[in-house]
């Protein structure tokens, strides 16, 4: 399929020209309510998997002293290092090959024209390991299982995402793009919240009389959870049209995609050096914004001294905050761009993070207040850097830039593990790793302020000319 407009290059020309923005041809175009509405439910329909799944509910199940070896007691700490360190490793080995995986299978689908099957079986595969946790009996003998089914959940999950967020482009226009993004964000944190509501009141209604023994009624979730994922994805199916494939893309083996890989990546270096530098800083700054929310927990309870329920309690907040301020903040992004919101975002996280650090002996008070405000700029940065990198994505390669996203996150995901991990070290104190946080931010901050929106594509100019 050729461009209609014969005075742009495709953006997989051999000419070495810049190739047109993937919103670029959306430019004027219509997308019905329905695509939309079914392109966001679809974060809604995945996120029990992240909540309830991998952080709240069956990692602790998995990780607790119902699956240690026979013989083996808990430590004095009251945590279970063989099964932690266990299921860490499997998720890290995950991660490792997510990296490998993402780019490679996002620029298939972009050549074979199949990102909506390739959705369509990631998430398929992540319904089925969601499911399959249904047989992980609380023994040790089960553990492995469940921490493999676990590991490879998160694989299936961030290959589908891929496929997902490259389809961006496809239900939005560059004036809708940044509050579309904003409504698939907040979705899935609203989703995550409802899941894990869902589990609070059944646990304080005795799970409705669910048999606690073997961990049925865990289990029971984890079922729960899949049927949910079925559900609510089905909207995106039904009313999302397949994406063409993409023009010039030559389709090669497997293997041979590894060497397309890093011929394209010397070209985005080459062509268009904002994409380069933008996967560079987002991967920074997104690791802080993960550290914002794998260690406030850990903040409220051990420096604020919040109670279990308190710490739930904050963390129902918090989701709230985060899902309602990123769906709003969308609208900011298609006015102002979403480079000025992930500034403005990422400053007000470096502030707040600054003054719970500072202000933490006034009291619990202080973490209500500036810990829900660092959640009311995590999403808006997470949501603004998706519909950023759908700007500057030349058309055709969503799938693969997508992929080189979600690779280049897990490459600089041990950066606020080791400075949370580092400042706590060298000053004694857990408070001091809200600093080792507020560091990365700070570091992704300024990276993103040497990223430059790109100009227009060749063509573009030399009609306006």
């Amino acid at each position: 399929m050729t461009d209609p407009r014969p005075d742009v290059l495709p953006a997989t020309a051999n000419t070495g020209a810049i190739g047109i923005m993937g919103l670029d041809l959306q430019e004027g175009k219509v997308v019905p309510r329905k695509q939309v509405w079914s392109w966001a439910l679809w974060d809604w329909a995945t996120q029990p998997f992240n909540t309830v799944i991998l952080t709240f509910v069956f990692s602790v199940y998995l990780t607790s002293d119902l699956f240690l070896p026979d013989g083996t007691a808990a430590d004095a700490s009251g945590e279970n290092a063989v099964l932690t360190s266990g299921l860490g490793l499997a998720i890290g080995v995950a991660g490792i090959l997510i990296a490998l995986l993402a780019p490679v299978l996002g620029q298939r689908a972009d050549a074979s024209g199949r990102r909506k099957l390739t959705l369509g079986i990631a998430t398929g595969l992540l319904v089925l390991t969601t499911a399959l946790l249904f047989f992980v009996e609380a023994d040790y003998a089960f553990f492995w299982v469940g921490a493999g089914l676990i590991a490879i959940g998160s694989v299936f999950s961030e290959i589908a995402g891929v496929n997902y967020n490259a389809m961006l482009v496809q239900v939005s226009t560059p004036k809708t793009v940044g509050r579309i993004s904003g409504l698939g964000w907040g979705f899935g944190y609203l989703g995550g919240i409802v899941a894990l509501v869902i589990v609070v009141v059944m646990q304080q209604n005795g799970w409705f009389g669910i048999p606690t023994e073997g961990g049925l009624n865990i289990r029971i979730v984890a079922l729960g959870c899949a049927v949910w994922t079925v559900l609510f994805c089905i909207p995106i199916f039904l009313n999302v049209p397949e994406a063409p494939p993409a023009a010039g893309r030559e389709r090669v083996s497997f293997f041979r995609s590894y060497v397309v890989l890093v011929k394209d990546i010397a070209r985005i270096f080459r062509e268009t050096r904002p994409t380069f530098w933008f996967l560079l800083a987002s991967a920074v700054f997104r690791d802080g914004l993960a550290g914002v929310f794998t260690f406030g927990a850990i903040i409220a309870a051990t420096v604020f001294g919040f109670s279990q329920i308190e710490v739930i309690l904050f963390g129902v907040a918090a989701n709230i905050v985060a899902g309602v301020s990123t769906i709003v903040a969308g609208r900011f992004d298609d006015r102002f761009g979403a480079r000025a919101v992930i500034i403005t975002a990422l400053t007000g996280l470096v502030v707040a993070g600054l003054v719970v650090f500072f202000a933490r002996d006034l009291g619990t008070v202080v973490f209500w207040v500036f810990g829900l405000l660092l959640t009311v700029f995590v999403g808006p940065a997470q949501a603004a850097s998706r519909s950023f990198l759908a700007r500057v994505t030349p058309a055709g390669r969503e799938g693969e830039i997508f992929g080189l996203y979600a690779t280049t996150g897990r490459a600089a995901s041990f950066l606020s593990p080791l400075a949370w991990a580092g400042a706590i070290a060298l000053f004694g104190s857990t408070a001091w790793g809200v600093l080792g946080i507020v560091l990365i931010l700070l570091v992704g901050l300024v990276l993103m302020l040497f990223v430059r929106i790109p100009g227009p594509p060749r063509g573009q100019a030399a009609r306006s000319a």
